[in-house]
């Protein structure tokens, strides 16, 4: 299920951009948008403000990446996250009742974000900032409720 929508955001002073046009594009960022507001740590943040530049091994052409957060914490640290599943961030496989179509889907998807995160680690370093790929399991250690409560 696709879980996306307009995030209203609470601590206006805390977003940095336009904290009337942040939109998130899963269930998970939608959390992660909640605790940055919620987390004293967190100077600011912003979300799909950082565009990077990069080569797709896909195709050889230049595309840009918007990266899903960037995060200022209060003690001058700045990081940039990609919010992905796991699964989504290792090399696919091949398994019982994977079609070949599947699999050639999954591996171009695969290769194009390893495009992206290579461009993004390298984008982050030359500014001093950190590039990080937060999962399911980042999220969990972080104290992020991941799954919806289908009973409110």
């Amino acid at each position: 299920m696709t879980y996306k929508g307009k995030y209203r955001v609470k601590y206006p002073q805390k977003y940095k951009g336009d904290h009337t046009q942040v939109i998130y594009r899963s269930f998970w960022e939608r959390q992660v948008f909640r605790w940055c507001e919620e987390n004293s740590n967190v100077q600011w943040w912003n979300s799909e403000s950082v565009v990077i530049p990069y080569r797709c091994a896909t195709d050889n052409r230049f595309h840009r990446y918007f990266l899903d957060l960037q995060i200022r914490f209060t003690n001058g640290e700045i990081i940039c996250v990609e919010i992905k599943p796991k699964i989504q961030t290792e090399q696919p496989r091949p398994k019982k009742g994977k079609t070949k179509k599947r699999l050639t889907e999954e591996t171009l998807t695969y290769a194009k974000n390893v495009s992206k995160w290579e461009a993004a680690e390298s984008f982050c370093k030359a500014r001093g900032w950190k590039f990080q790929i937060w999962n399911e399991e980042t999220l969990q250690a972080m104290g992020i409720k991941l799954m919806m409560n289908r009973n409110k």
